[in-house]
Parts: C-alpha cells; structure tokens; sequence
C-alpha cells in the first residue's frame, strides 16, 4: 500500500546511539530524527496512496458528507502504510547493506534496532487500522490490512526469488482504490443499480496496475547493477539486456491507454477524456524510446515521464471525473 505519519512522536522516536545522542547538539538530534522517520516511512508512497484513495472516494461518492471522517480514514491508511513501510526494510535490511542507495536506512545502517522496528510496526499497523475502522467501518479496513499483508508478506519476499514480484507488487498498488470506493459506499451504490463510480473505480485500479510495469522496469533498468550485488531477482537483473523489462513496460503503456480513456466514460468529460489520452500517449511515447535505447537516459525519462503522466491522470479525474 506502495503507500503515504505518525500520531504521536513518542511512538516514533528511534533510539540512537548513546554517545551520537549525547555529542550531538538538539538541533542536529532533531534533524537526524525526523531523517530516519522520513526514510522509515518513505512519505513519498505514502502521499502516492493517499492520492489513490480521495481520487476513488471522489469518483464513487463525490464530495463527503463527513469531511471528519475522511481525514481520520486518511490518517489511518497513512499509519498501515507507514506500517507496510517499516516491515519492508526489516525484511529486507541485509540486502539493503548491500545497495549503496539503502545502505542508510535506519535498519540497515543499525541505528534502529529490530525489535524497535517490529514494536513500530505493530503500533502503527494497530492505530492506522482502528482509525480506519472508526472512520468507514469494516469494509475499507479490510481491503488496507489486504494491500498491507500483499506488499509485506508476498511482494517483499518475492524480490529475491523470482521477476514476477513486479506484477504482484503492483496489484498492492493499486488496492488503495479499493479502500476509496469501499468507504464510499461503492458496494451499496453498485447494488442500488448505480454502476457508474463502480466503473470509475475499476478503471482508476486497471490504470493504477498497469502503470505500474513500466515506473517500475525504469528503476530496475537504473539500479540494476545494485540489484544484482543484492541478489535481488529483478527482470533486469534476469534479463540483463533489458528486452524483458522494455518489453513489459511498452505492453502496460499500451494497455493503460484505453483504461485511461474508460475512466471518463461514467463522468462523460471530454476534458478528463483529453487529459487522459495526453497522458497515456505521453507514457506510451516515454517506453518506446526506453525499449529502443535501453540505458540511462531513456530510463530516467519514463520514470519521470510515469510520475507526471500519473499526477495528470489523478489531478484530471478529481477536476473532471465526478460521474453525474
């Protein structure tokens, strides 16, 4: 719940060294904290998640009658995915000694401790799924502790045993729809005989999966060699031509192009049509010249080209795509 933070900053707080602790000046302590809790949490996927489920909430129920209770479910699905986040990289943090772009991580490096790690894991997992429970019920608590088991105990191991993690990863990536819809009463609307936010939401979660492959082959493709040291089984790592990842990458292209185009059928907005196609073409663009040139350069591009085509994609289906 690729996914995007904490409540209370005495839960957090990493214990560090003693003689770090104690040399250090406050100011520096401070800054050193809240750097470990960024790279714990990664707020970045976080804010990723986030965005996923107020652009569902919004193309299932529109505006919120309980603006109150969509902060506290937001709250909550930031806390699992923090969560998510922090049992990640203690799963992972003897292969991330070994990249130099997670060597240091808090568990990697060894300023945080296991056990610590595990007790923030717990915490968080716990607060963020009462505050979704409270908020929206059952349902949407459901589908974030399924995004949460998804990445941590499937994804996750998967990285260092076969390729195919990528496609299991993504599907985690795209269940934070599930979460938007849920709370906004998508079942109830769907059995009332109005499919339209059901469409949306489908479509939103095709788009979110498929957009995936070729963000994801664009970072393979630039840390592959870090990967291999890792031992971490990444298509690029497999395939070391890169034909395998290009490949994957300009299918998902290819095949968002008419899911993003769906997503503007329940609205009928030809504005979110356009903005859709722009984007979707533009990525489509982007994975052909990775899967022609095959280095660096174009790789950097598609993964910045699948950040903008993404934030376009979300930024029109609010603005524009409230079925009517």
């Amino acid at each position: 719940m690729t996914p995007p933070t904490f409540t209370d900053a005495a839960i957090v707080a990493p214990p560090f060294a003693a003689g770090a602790a104690e040399s250090a000046p406050p100011t520096a302590h401070a800054a050193s904290w809240a750097a470990d809790v960024s790279r714990l949490t990664r707020p970045r996927i976080a804010v990723m998640v986030l965005a996923t489920v107020v652009t569902a909430l919004w193309l299932t129920g529109g505006r919120p009658e309980n603006p109150a209770a969509v902060a506290v479910l937001l709250l909550g699905t930031a806390l699992v995915a923090a969560s998510s986040s922090i049992a990640n990289q203690i799963l992972e943090r003897d292969t991330d000694r070994l990249m130099s772009r997670t060597a240091d991580r808090p568990l990697a490096s060894g300023r945080l401790g296991v056990r610590d790690a595990w007790w923030l894991t717990a915490s968080t997992l716990i607060v963020g799924m009462a505050c979704v429970w409270a908020s929206c019920g059952w349902q949407p608590t459901a589908a974030a502790v399924a995004t949460w088991l998804l990445y941590v105990l499937l994804y996750t191991p998967l990285k260092q045993t076969t390729p195919l993690n990528t496609a299991v990863g993504a599907v985690a990536g795209a269940l934070p729809v599930a979460i938007g819809w849920l709370a906004a009463g998508g079942p109830e609307r769907l059995a009332a005989g109005d499919a339209r936010g059901g469409l949306a939401a489908a479509a939103l979660a095709t788009v979110l999966y498929l957009w995936q492959f070729p963000h994801f082959m664009a970072i393979a493709w630039l840390y592959r060699r870090q990967y291999e040291a890792a031992g971490l089984k990444m298509l690029t790592v497999v395939d070391p031509s890169g034909l395998r990842a290009a490949g994957q990458s300009l299918a998902a292209a290819l095949a968002m192009v008419p899911a993003s185009l769906v997503l503007a059928v329940p609205s009928g907005s030809v504005r979110l049509f356009l903005a859709a196609a722009v984007a979707s073409i533009a990525y489509v663009v982007a994975s052909i010249r990775f899967a022609v040139r095959r280095d660096d350069a174009s790789a950097r591009i598609l993964l910045f080209t699948s950040l903008g085509s993404l934030l376009g994609l979300l930024t029109a289906a609010v603005a524009f795509g409230r079925p009517v």
